[in-house]
């Protein structure tokens, strides 16, 4: 029932289905709670953490995955190069609220951490902490780990942290569907939101407005999931495959599979869904093409069939330059006040 609630929305959002008049005042009063909400925080009436290292937000507008993920763990990646000491911060397995700060290492169980966390942990090489209390997992991640900086994956709406740079990251192929608030269309924030933060990086753009970045996710060989072997995903091409994809738009991953030129039989899931064996208890014994955050949650009931796919992020050398200068420049404004 869930399932179907959830596609009826994302139709309504994303393929100009009628929406009903009567849903309109709800997304009025959305917006008027969001806007009342930041005038709080930024007049100082709700209090908002600052904490003594600087703290970078990759997030979305929108509700659903745009690819913030492999931004989180290329910008990891990025400022190990460049001699930082970065950690990372999420909210964490469903959101629960009274959820205390929880390190996530390689081996953490993805029904505590949640399946992105857990992620981040095996792809970063850095520290990770998930708590629905971003400034408790910054605090507790800054207590256990020498860290320099902090990346929060998503938190962009979370304005109890304070923030020195802000990165908002685009579905390319679907941006702001309808381009309403919710419930009527999918996003959280309305889209002028944009125009205040630091950078906006569109993953896999059909085009590019003025001053944004474009993203690209790549993937060239597939892991085992039993075994850890890997092979060329061209070495699928033409052989009948299932593809399973629990994200937040599943047919961004499929479509990057029939580009490979592998014929699937795809099998969409909820974003975030708890798969169990039964889930891919297809009747036949064809290979199982997954994504990489839904692969962290198969591993214990993995069969020799089962493959997925890691992808890496490629961005603009120009992206990397700005981030590290504007970075910089945070850093030396924090030690000088």
């Amino acid at each position: 029932m869930k399932a179907k609630i959830t596609r009826w929305f994302e139709d309504a959002w994303y393929k100009e289905m009628y929406i009903s008049a009567w849903l309109m005042p709800l997304s009025m009063f959305y917006v008027d709670a969001v806007r009342l909400r930041r005038f709080l925080y930024r007049t100082g009436l709700k209090k908002s953490v600052r904490l003594p290292v600087p703290v970078v937000i990759v997030g979305n507008l929108t509700v659903g995955g745009t690819g913030k993920t492999p931004l989180v763990i290329w910008l990891a990646r990025l400022l190990k190069q460049h001699g930082y000491k970065p950690g990372v911060i999420s909210r964490g397995y469903a959101g629960d609220e009274n959820q205390q700060p929880l390190a996530v290492t390689a081996n953490s169980d993805p029904r505590r951490v949640g399946d992105e966390a857990l992620l981040l942990a095996k792809r970063c090489d850095c520290p990770v902490v998930v708590a629905a209390d971003r400034p408790a997992a910054g605090r507790q991640l800054l207590a256990e780990n020498a860290c320099d900086v902090i990346i929060s994956d998503d938190g962009l709406q979370h304005f109890a942290l304070r923030r020195d740079i802000e990165i908002v990251v685009i579905d390319g192929q679907r941006r702001f569907g309808n381009g309403y608030c919710l419930p009527v269309g999918p996003l959280r924030e309305p889209p002028e939101r944009v125009n205040s933060v630091d950078f906006v990086v569109v993953n896999a753009p059909k085009e590019l407005l003025e001053g944004e970045l474009a993203m690209h996710c790549r993937g060239d060989k597939l892991v085992n999931l039993r075994t850890g072997e890997t092979q060329a995903l061209a070495d699928f091409k033409n052989i009948p495959c299932h593809a399973v994809a629990g994200i937040g738009n599943p047919q961004r991953f499929f479509d990057q599979l029939a580009a490979a030129g592998l014929e699937c039989q795809t099998h969409a899931f909820p974003d975030h869904h708890p798969f169990v064996a039964d889930d891919l208890r297809f009747k036949d014994d064809r290979p199982v093409i997954m994504t990489e955050k839904d692969a962290v949650k198969c591993a214990g009931f993995a069969q020799p069939q089962y493959w997925y796919l890691p992808i890496d992020a490629a961005l603009p050398e120009t992206f990397a330059e700005q981030l590290l200068t504007l970075l910089k420049d945070k850093t030396r404004g924090q030690k000088t006040a």
